[in-house]
């Protein structure tokens, strides 16, 4: 069975991806951080007829529905609906739902030759590929991606730099110029579908900027396997018809390192976030050799770059300083969701003996004997969620809820101590999102005043 109607590719003056009025488009899941709001608005406004799609109830995304009641569309909520998506001329998926390649009703969407997009391939629209920067990676992206937009909106503002993708929030709401330089945070489910195996080949992109942080088994959940994992993370790379080749920021620059090196003070702790910072700015000298051709003087832009990230303050929730109670230093890096992301948050203080470590959360099939084996080295460690008891499998407390944990820790943290929140495991057992666990730990330290 064929789509009543197709969405045209754009030809001429047409933007991505063609005409969208009186089309029929599905918008699969709302999301938790207002991709899904953002489509739909911006779907209205294009003269769509739209219908949200979300398996969860409409009490819980009652705030959400809120926020659109405005708006001229339908909900089918509590349950997707095969009708939905046959008779479709567009699928907007969220990136979350997970192997999307044997979900029954994306299938059923692929046979009837219905176009599947997503909320970052909407936003990218037809953005020129050279003024886009894309990071990716298992660990470092988010705060790599920020940094490159704090140090390119000091040195560079008139390049107009905005940050988005998986760092939260939506460009639709508020689309950047054609001539601003976008910095993408890029996961690998955005990256199925936007440069990998997703959707149709016409409608990928990567960009002409690409960084990869890192790359370490992450997401199993989702991708089943590490080499699908890898696959989609490293689509970032490939050419698409928005850019012909990529271009692969190096993993060292001998002209700038040492000048760099002497030059970056960060308030950030960590040396990953000084590797952080040379990546950031490494990134910027390649985006504007893409732009203006090979620079003659990298060494003061990369100056410029890291004196410009001396007040860098970092972001909410990835090693976060919350406060200092009696002499107990609390950070919230509830944004970490890899084994290897808490080992780095443990190694960023100055004595890990002294460091009460709070992990532990939804399992994600990730190997946790990184976590369990810091057990010995750490003042204490205290296990959450569904994976607390494996965490705590070579010592530590398995205290099961966020709450137990941090009453335990700071009933066995002195002053000198620091407590800290680096679950390396999703939130969702028992958290909407990382933001959601992480402000719960902020408001559980404000009761300890």
């Amino acid at each position: 069975m064929a789509s009543a109607h197709s969405i045209d590719l754009p030809t001429g003056s047409d933007p991505f991806p063609g005409p969208l009025a009186d089309r029929r488009v599905v918008v699969m899941g709302l999301g938790a951080f207002g991709g899904g709001e953002a489509v739909a608005r911006h779907l209205c406004a294009a003269g769509a007829k739209v219908l949200i799609t979300d398996l969860r109830s409409p009490v819980v995304l009652e705030p959400a529905i809120r926020r659109l009641q405005s708006l001229d569309l339908e909900f089918h909520l509590g349950e997707h609906r095969p009708e939905d998506f046959a008779s479709a001329d567009l699928v907007v998926v969220n990136p979350a739902v997970p192997h999307p390649w044997d979900n029954p009703f994306l299938k059923l969407a692929r046979e009837a030759n219905v176009r599947l997009l997503t909320e970052i391939r909407l936003a990218i629209g037809d953005h020129p590929a050279d003024r886009v920067i894309g990071v990716t990676g298992s660990a470092g992206k988010s705060t790599t991606s920020a940094m490159i937009h704090h140090a390119l909106a000091r040195i560079r503002p008139d390049l107009m730099p905005r940050l988005g993708g998986n760092i939260g929030g939506s460009l639709l709401d508020d689309p950047p110029p054609a001539k601003a330089t976008l910095i993408l945070e890029l996961s690998s489910f955005m990256l199925h579908w936007l440069a990998g195996d997703g959707g149709a080949a016409t409608d990928r992109f990567t960009p002409g900027i690409a960084v990869v942080t890192n790359v370490s088994p992450n997401h199993l959940d989702w991708h089943r396997t590490i080499e699908h994992y890898t696959k989609s993370k490293e689509a970032i790379l490939l050419p698409s018809p928005a850019c012909e080749q990529p271009h692969s920021v190096a993993e060292v620059d001998p002209d700038v390192d040492e000048e760099i090196d002497a030059t970056i003070k960060l308030m950030v702790p960590g040396d990953h976030n000084r590797d952080n910072a040379r990546r950031a700015i490494r990134t910027i000298l390649a985006h504007l050799d893409l732009l203006e051709g090979p620079l003659r003087e990298r060494r003061p832009i990369a100056i410029d770059c890291a004196t410009a990230l001396a007040d860098f303050r970092g972001l909410p929730h990835r090693l976060e300083f919350i406060e200092e109670i009696r002499g107990v230093r609390f950070f919230n890096d509830s944004k970490s969701t890899t084994p290897e992301a808490s080992v780095l948050a443990v190694q960023s203080m100055l004595d890990p003996a002294r460091v009460h470590l709070i992990a532990g959360g939804y399992d994600k099939g990730s190997n946790l004997d990184p976590i369990a084996d810091l057990a010995p080295l750490l003042a204490g460690l205290f296990g959450i969620g569904a994976t607390s008891e494996s965490i705590c499998r070579r010592g530590g407390k398995d205290c099961g809820t966020l709450e137990l944990a941090v009453k335990h820790a700071m009933d066995q943290a002195s002053a000198g101590d620091v407590v800290l929140l680096s679950p390396g495991c999703a939130s969702w057992d028992q958290f909407a999102n990382y933001e959601d666990r992480g402000n719960a730990f902020r408001r559980l330290i404000a009761t300890m005043r």
